[in-house]
């Protein structure tokens, strides 16, 4: 009997292993964190899967009412399922976060936050589960540059008009819990130095602004407080708008429309190498190009396109049009052997769930992106009234 029990457990145990693995890796990554709970064969199983079936960043979207009290909800999307997940009572389970501080803001990035002349609020983790409360900057500001760089924040810019220094620059450290001042923005930025104007990345230890509409770029270096610039990072003449990325957090790369507002012809990706030059020139590589029915998909029912939103997490790139957020744009992007760009770009649009005739009127959109795993999930099950589900 011992024998073919040994000989009956071998195979089922094997077959049992790998069918498991495939099934979970078919399985929303919600629902993967009760299976890990299960046995320590399953915790295996399920961390396996994720080897065949990737994690990917979600893109998360804020959606603040209006009026007071300014009510926030969220949904997510995450791209490895294909689903829409809806987060139940998130900023409202904080019981120090107040919405009347100010309107939510992000980034475009993971970090969220609130800005009042006297408090600063944000968030930097992926789901938004801790907030910081702190005093506000010494300059009130009504549309700064709000950036993550390392262990420090930026705001830069966007000062009312009362204010002595419109170009200050204050920094504030997560770890010291202080604040400091740097070098002002350069005086050329002067009539654009809000987040309208300027596009933001940061790529590794330091932070760009790049103007949207001519492409000219200044860079900050909060290790030493000081600005340096400006460069020409306009790759294309036929550019009207241009956006700034940065995959895998260390290679630049621009997003430019093509043709005029009215009539969006192409929407181009180009990596700027940084470290080579031609004449004192940046070199600028074409890496992709929109296909025609996701263009289409962009313009949605706008007859213009002035400008684009664009959010970035490691090679995971989502692009919407402000006018018409009904519909997102989705690129990952392969890196090929020799650890440059190139091969396969997968594209694709998902239908924004939170968009509606009334949402459209009395909300506003607030869009933030993370690396959101079992980890994070397993933190947000850890706190009350926290809950998650999946959007129809």
């Amino acid at each position: 009997m011992a024998t073919i029990a040994k000989y009956e457990k071998a195979p089922i145990s094997n077959i049992h292993g790998d069918i498991l693995e495939t099934i979970l890796s078919q399985v929303p990554l919600l629902y993967l964190l009760p299976a890990t709970q299960v046995s320590k064969t399953w915790n295996e199983a399920v961390l396996s899967s994720l080897h065949f079936n990737k994690i990917k960043p979600w893109l998360l979207v804020h959606t603040q009412s209006i009026r007071p009290p300014h009510a926030t909800s969220t949904h997510a999307y995450d791209p490895r399922s294909d689903l829409w997940i809806e987060i139940n009572n998130q900023i409202q389970s904080e019981p120090s976060i107040n919405y009347q501080i100010g309107n939510l803001h992000s980034s475009h990035s993971t970090l969220l936050y609130m800005l009042s002349p006297v408090k600063f609020v944000f968030s930097l983790d992926p789901l938004h589960l801790t907030w910081h409360e702190v005093d506000a900057p010494r300059v009130w500001r009504s549309d700064p540059i709000v950036a993550l760089v390392g262990k420090k924040i930026v705001i830069a810019g966007g000062a009312c008009d009362f204010e002595d220094d419109p170009l200050a620059v204050e920094m504030y450290d997560v770890d010291s819990c202080t604040w400091d001042t740097c070098q002002s923005m350069p005086e050329v930025l002067l009539d654009c130095a809000a987040s309208w104007w300027l596009s933001t990345v940061v790529c590794g230890d330091k932070l760009y602004l790049l103007e949207k509409g001519s492409g000219v770029v200044h860079c900050f270096d909060p290790s030493l407080k000081l600005w340096s610039g400006p460069y020409d990072f306009c790759p294309d003449k036929r550019f009207y708008h241009v956006e700034f990325g940065c995959v895998d957090n260390d290679r630049l790369i621009i997003i430019g429309l093509c043709g005029d507002s009215s009539n969006l012809e192409k929407v181009i990706i180009w990596e700027v190498d940084c470290k080579s030059h031609d004449n004192g020139k940046l070199l600028f590589k074409e890496i992709g190009e929109m296909p025609k029915e996701m263009v289409k998909k962009l313009k949605g029912e706008s007859y213009r396109v002035t400008s684009v939103t664009v959010n970035m997490m490691g090679n995971f790139l989502y692009i919407h049009n402000p006018a018409a957020p009904e519909e997102i744009i989705v690129s990952e992007m392969v890196v090929n052997g020799e650890g440059t760009f190139g091969g396969e770009w997968k594209w694709s649009s998902v239908r924004n769930i939170v968009v509606n005739d009334r949402t459209r009127i009395m909300h506003k959109f607030v869009f933030t992106c993370g690396n959101v795993g079992l980890g994070e999930l397993a933190n947000a099950s850890k706190c009350e009234n926290w809950k998650f589900s999946v959007a129809s």
